[in-house]
C-alpha cells in the first residue's frame, strides 16, 4: 500500500458515497486508475464496505450500556459458543474479546433503562459460559465512529 491508497480510503472513510470520478479528483488520479487500485483495496480487504452511519438516538436507541463479561471457563468451546450467541443479539452492536479481565468488552444499544433490564434479564445473563456481567452506563459519546488516522 502506497501514499495514494493511503489518500484513496482517508478519502472514502470521510465521505463512503464519492463517486470514482469525485474520489479520482480528489486524489489526483485519472478515473481507470483510481478504479482499479479502488477494486484492489476492496479486494485485497482493506475496504470491508460501505455503509450508512446511523444515529442510534434518531431510531430511538439513545440508551447505551457497556457490559463487560468475564467467562467462568475460557475453553474453545465455551469462546464458540459465547461468541455464537452474542451475535445473534441484534442490539450487541459491537462485541470486542479482551486480553485479561474481562474477558469481553459488549457495546449495547436499546431505547430505555426497562428494555436494557429486558434484555439483561432475558438473554445477556443466560449467555454461555458467562461468571459475571458488569455493566456501565454510557453518558456522552465523545468520539464516536471516527475514521482511522492517515499512516505516513
Amino acid at each position: 500500500m502506497d501514499a495514494l491508497d493511503r489518500k484513496i480510503l482517508t478519502e472514502l472513510q470521510q465521505d463512503g458515497r464519492l463517486t470514482v470520478t469525485e474520489l479520482a479528483a480528489r486524489v489526483r488520479l485519472s478515473v481507470s486508475p483510481c478504479h482499479r487500485r479502488l477494486r484492489d483495496l476492496e479486494r485485497g480487504g482493506a475496504i470491508r464496505g460501505y455503509r450508512a452511519v446511523v444515529d442510534p438516538a434518531a431510531v430511538g436507541l439513545d440508551f447505551e450500556t457497556l457490559v463487560f463479561a468475564t467467562l467462568r471457563w475460557e475453553d474453545p468451546d465455551t469462546v464458540t459458543a459465547f461468541e455464537e450467541a452474542v451475535t445473534a443479539i441484534p442490539h450487541v452492536i459491537q462485541a470486542q474479546r479482551l486480553f485479561g479481565e474481562p474477558d469481553y468488552l459488549l457495546r449495547i444499544a436499546t431505547t430505555d433503562l426497562v428494555a436494557y433490564q429486558q434484555l439483561y434479564d432475558q438473554q445477556l445473563a443466560r449467555l454461555p459460559g458467562v461468571q459475571r456481567l458488569t455493566s456501565t452506563l454510557v453518558m456522552k459519546n465523545v468520539i464516536d465512529d471516527r475514521p482511522l488516522p492517515e499512516l505516513q
